[in-house]
Parts: C-alpha cells; structure tokens; sequence
C-alpha cells in the first residue's frame, strides 16, 4: 500500500528525468561533464540509502546487490569525469 502516492510518483518522475539525463551525458561527456557531478552524487546517495537500509534489516540483500549496479555507475560516472577533464 502506497501512504504517500505524491512522493512515490514523484520519486518516479525524478527518476525517470534522470535517466533520460544520463543518456544526454553520453552522447556528448566534453560538454555536459559538469552534469557528470550531481550524477555521481545521485548513484552514491542512492547506494548510501541502500546500504543503511540493508543495515537497519529493513532490505533484502538480493535488492542491496542490485543497487550495487547503481554504485558501479557513479564509479563510471566518476571516472569519466576524470579522464574529460580540459
């Protein structure tokens, strides 16, 4: 059951626009590479969450291992930043 369906739509939403962000990201990094710093913080703050989830016994670790693909991505993310630097 959803208690607040505003902030679980919403969540979607932001989520969704990220998504569509990261792709943008992609096909030009030179460009948009100071995008590639609020992406960084949005994989790691989402990998944090899950960890501290996973710590309070409150998420499966099955889901805690699927984040983890998120955290791999802010690596990337990270690395990528790095290496177009001008």
């Amino acid at each position: 059951m959803i208690t607040h369906p505003a902030f679980y739509y919403g969540f979607i939403g932001v989520g969704l626009a990220w998504q569509v962000a990261f792709f943008f990201i992609a096909r030009d990094p030179v460009r948009l590479r100071p995008m590639m710093i609020p992406s960084v913080i949005e994989k790691f703050g989402y990998g944090a969450c899950l960890l501290v989830l996973y710590l309070q016994q409150r998420l499966h670790a099955s889901d805690l291992a699927l984040g983890g693909v998120d955290v791999l991505f802010g690596v990337l993310f990270l690395l990528a930043f790095l290496r177009t630097s001008a």
